[in-house]
């Protein structure tokens, strides 16, 4: 790892601390370097705040030190007034004239501009550090700035002969597979991103409330499939607590903080579901089922990740396991369980 590669692994630490509170703003870190010693750092804590530049420069006590000095960023500054001032004008105005940069930021309103003023300024400008690293780190960015959707993460619990859910329920409850470490994780996974989605069946089999009430952070977006707007009023998704996004084939008007959307319900009801939930601004989606709706976006090749918790029950049937093909990412345990993470076989 060369002497670039270190500072810039640096920043990506540093932006990690600003996974679930940065949206729909990327995780950005920054780190101020004068003469091999850090100086001052900083990352993007929360969307509307300073950005991780501002945070970095604030930090260095010794402004002398500035002109002499290299700041490196995780992801192209900002060019653009948006709520807060263009942070490539702060560099400039900070006397810096040495940066490096990990990787370009795809958003419209800076795609390159950025690096573009502070060249035009006189820096020295280096880009594409650890660049693979930096889009992982900000996947959910670029893959809605990219792809035009979510980023798409599935998630199931399946007995150890892979099934979901039993054949017969005596009450309308969750049949838990996992143990409740696993479902701890679920909930913080739940903070880190920005939406869940589970489809009818579920809903009314479960009556999940979709929140983190096991984990400290924020509640995501809801979003239910309800095609014939089959599920009561009275269900714990529609307490208002966060704002609730109904798929249906019905008409009907928002009510506080749920909001319905009329869609198809075709053949590619996956790619509907994204269309509506990018207009909504909303950058990566936990597709918690059930077998029907996760089979979907398998099947239409409209997913990321796939994260699978193997419980140690035996169902004897039920609700087959979705089908899925790609690549094992990584295999944990956790107190029985086993967690498999899954990624999309390369085309």
């Amino acid at each position: 790892m060369n002497i670039h590669e270190k500072y810039v692994n640096r920043c990506i630490q540093l932006a990690k601390n600003g996974l679930g509170t940065t949206s729909p703003n990327p995780m950005v870190g920054s780190v101020v370097v004068h003469d091999g010693v850090i100086i001052g750092e900083g990352w993007h804590r929360k969307a509307g705040e300073p950005h991780a530049e501002v945070h970095a420069i604030n930090a260095v006590k010794d402004r002398s030190l500035l002109e002499k000095a290299t700041i490196y960023v995780s992801l192209e500054p900002c060019s653009h007034h948006g709520k807060t001032p263009p942070c490539s004008d702060l560099i400039i105005r900070s006397g810096i004239r040495n940066v490096v940069i990990g990787i370009i930021d795809p958003f419209d309103a800076v795609a390159g501009r950025g690096i573009k003023k502070l060249m035009e300024a006189g820096c020295n400008v280096t880009v594409g550090v650890l660049e693979e690293e930096c889009r992982e780190l900000n996947k959910r960015f670029f893959t809605f700035h990219n792809k035009r959707r979510p980023y798409i993460i599935l998630k199931w619990a399946e007995s150890t002969d892979r099934y979901i859910s039993p054949e017969k329920r005596e009450h309308r409850a969750p049949v838990w597979i996992s143990n409740r470490y696993s479902r701890q994780l679920v909930h913080r996974w739940r903070s880190e991103e920005q939406a869940v989605l589970v489809g009818t069946e579920t809903a009314l089999q479960d009556n999940p409330a979709l929140n983190t009430r096991d984990w400290y952070g924020n509640s995501p977006v809801r979003i239910v499939l309800d095609r014939n707007l089959r599920l009561p009023g009275e269900m714990a998704l529609f307490d208002n607590s966060v704002k609730t996004i109904v798929l249906t084939g019905q008409e009907k008007r928002q009510k506080k903080n749920t909001f319905f959307e009329t869609i198809g319900f075709g053949k590619d009801l996956a790619g509907e579901i994204c269309s509506v939930l990018y207009g909504h601004n909303i950058q990566s989606l936990i597709v918690e089922g059930g077998r029907q709706t996760l089979q979907a976006f398998i099947d239409a090749d409209i997913w990321d990740e796939a994260r699978v918790f193997q419980g140690n029950v035996m169902l004897n049937g039920g609700t087959p396991a979705p089908l899925l093909k790609g690549t094992v990412a990584g295999e944990y345990g956790i107190a029985g369980d086993r967690l498999i993470y899954v990624k999309p076989e390369k085309h």
